[in-house]
């Protein structure tokens, strides 16, 4: 058990980490990507992001399985 403890937080500071890295990258504010704004109120939509997302893990998946 301790030893899944510290493998499942080591797999959270290194999506945190990339996280960070696609952020500076400009992921996660793609053109295709909604934003509304009104007053107190931001809903954020990433539908570039996430199709995106989804083709480069499909990929990656596809290439393990090969």
């Amino acid at each position: 058990m301790p030893r899944l403890l510290i493998l499942v937080g080591i797999v959270l500071i290194a999506l945190g980490l990339l996280w960070l890295a696609a952020e500076r990258l400009g992921l996660g504010r793609l053109p295709g990507d909604i934003v509304f704004e009104r007053g107190n109120l931001r809903v954020y939509i990433p539908l570039a992001t996430s199709l995106l997302l989804s083709v480069i893990l499909s990929l990656i998946f596809w290439l393990l399985n090969r």
